[in-house]
């Protein structure tokens, strides 16, 4: 698999690839328009929906633990949407270290790589976009969001989760934090239960 270039896109951005991003216009114009703490909700909502794939899908993978706490805590953090991460860059450097963040030539292939993938892409956009305001890495972290969601829609017999994505990144925007958090923990415990019921059984 090489969902729209991952490791490429990740790496040098939306706007380094000519890419067209999934995120509503509506929503991208939102971003650019609505200042930092706008795009903290934003961001901070995306990855709460993404952190169980991540979380979830690692979860007793030998050596993995510090990873799996950084990755719950920065989630955590990233819901101050009243003040930038002070951090940020910091938290990147260590993120780009993870194992699915690294160049594979041969693509990825197995369905938990995938979305574990996707779910540190996400939060990989989402710290940067949260320090410093910027709409477009906003706009990429929505956009791993909403790829990952296409793919499992496209594996999932009547699934509808990238028009619930899509949906939630509306929602984001209306500035109620609360209810944003209680619609993303739900959104993202029932994607992880589809990809769990996609793993191969042995």
């Amino acid at each position: 698999m090489s969902p729209l270039c991952s490791l490429s896109i990740w790496s040098n951005g939306l706007r380094g690839w000519g890419v067209k991003t999934l995120v509503a216009e509506a929503v991208a114009e939102a971003l650019r328009g609505g200042g930092g703490e706008a795009v903290r909700l934003y961001v901070a909502a995306c990855t709460e929906r993404m952190a169980p794939l991540f979380v979830g899908l690692r979860a007793g993978a030998p050596g993995r633990e510090g990873d799996l706490d950084f990755y719950a805590e920065s989630v955590r953090d990233l819901w101050y949407a009243d003040r930038p991460l002070p951090d940020a860059a910091a938290r990147v450097r260590l993120l780009e270290r993870f194992p699915e963040l690294q160049p594979n030539e041969e693509g990825i292939t197995d369905v938990a790589d995938t979305y574990a993938f996707f779910a540190a892409l996400c939060l990989r956009y989402a710290l940067p976009a949260h320090g410093s305001g910027d709409a477009d890495e906003a706009v990429s972290c929505g956009h791993a969001a909403l790829t990952a969601m296409g793919m499992l829609d496209q594996n999932v017999p009547g699934a509808r989760f990238l028009a619930e994505e899509q949906r939630l990144q509306s929602l984001s925007l209306s500035g109620d934090a609360s209810g944003l958090w209680d619609a993303s923990v739900t959104s993202g415990r029932e994607r992880f239960r589809a990809v769990v019921d996609r793993l191969p059984r042995y």
